[in-house]
């Protein structure tokens, strides 16, 4: 059966684009899949412990070695492995923050980077691969080529990378100057700002075909 993975990172709760274009994407994906189901991961409001000097090593020492907070480490790995596994398609909110992926999705990334869960620590081979992964990025600014900060835009270019060893291989669909409609000196690039909306709008609209089309 058809299983979605829904993912929100961002902070700013009903003013993110990023979480207004992966709800559309989940409400496109259940016209597509009615007898789909939904498992949702909210990062922004509840947000996975990051990896310290305490609880890091669960993925490297033996499991008869885990101090009872590496096993609880391995054990949240354990299940958000699992949620993937399940998934059929994984949607993933990904806001710019600073120039880089908000800490929760990195977060997140560091979890998974499991040796037998999500890899073969004996060839390397990913075990994620194999389901739909795509991931709806919103940016405040603009980061293209020819202008001014092109090449700032470091989520999109690490998301990749970050998670190369789990097979999984993301497709981005993405809106940018998205801050142009609260900030007054990106005034002029309102129209502009609508454009990458609408446009990323329209590629979410024709990633499935309705069941009743």
């Amino acid at each position: 059966m058809a299983h979605l993975l829904h993912i929100d990172s961002s902070i700013n709760g009903d003013l993110s684009v990023s979480r207004k274009l992966t709800a559309r994407a989940a409400a496109a994906w259940r016209a597509a899949h009615p007898e789909g189901t939904v498992t949702y991961r909210d990062l922004g409001r509840n947000p996975l412990p990051h990896l310290d000097a305490e609880n890091g090593l669960a993925r490297v020492v033996p499991a008869e070695q885990r101090t009872p907070a590496q096993e609880a480490s391995w054990k949240l790995t354990e299940e958000l492995v699992g949620e993937l596994q399940e998934a059929t398609t994984v949607l993933l909110g990904l806001p710019l923050y600073n120039f880089g992926a908000p800490s929760v999705i990195k977060s997140w990334v560091d979890h998974l980077i499991a040796p037998g869960l999500a890899f073969d620590p004996a060839t390397g081979a990913g075990l994620l691969d194999g389901r739909e992964f795509l991931v709806l990025a919103s940016r405040g600014g603009g980061y293209g080529e020819g202008t001014p900060r092109a090449g700032w835009d470091h989520a999109e270019a690490w998301l990749p990378h970050g998670l190369a060893m789990t097979g999984l291989e993301p497709r981005f669909i993405s809106a940018e100057l998205t801050l142009a409609e609260s900030n007054p000196a990106m005034a002029g690039l309102r129209g502009l700002a609508a454009e990458s909306l609408a446009a990323a709008e329209r590629e979410i609209d024709a990633l499935w075909v309705p069941a009743n089309a």
